[in-house]
């Protein structure tokens, strides 16, 4: 199966990326999990976090040479904004 590609990401914090991927779809991504992994250690630094690029052709997202996110990470486990603004709209209505 192929994955969508990145069209364009954006840090919207000190630990969470939206990615908007070439078929539309928009995802948040927090990368807090990894943190304890020593290779992406670096990424709890907000100036460091924030300062990525998409890779060419949109197959993942570069920090510098060791520290890398794929298109595949980044759409399968990233949480679909309209799901996660479904849950939330859900909750209040179960309130």
């Amino acid at each position: 199966m192929l994955y969508p590609r990145i069209h364009h990401a954006k840090a919207i914090d000190d630990t969470t990326l939206v990615i908007e991927f070439t078929n539309q779809e928009v995802k948040k991504y927090d990368v807090r999990h990894l943190l304890d992994t020593p290779m992406f250690s670096p990424l709890r630094q907000p100036a460091f976090f924030k300062d990525f690029k998409v890779e060419q052709g949109g197959y993942g997202i570069v920090w510098n040479e060791e520290i890398d996110l794929s298109e595949y990470e980044l759409w399968k486990n990233g949480v679909s904004l309209m799901e996660s603004e479904d849950k939330a709209s859900d909750r209040i209505q179960q309130s």
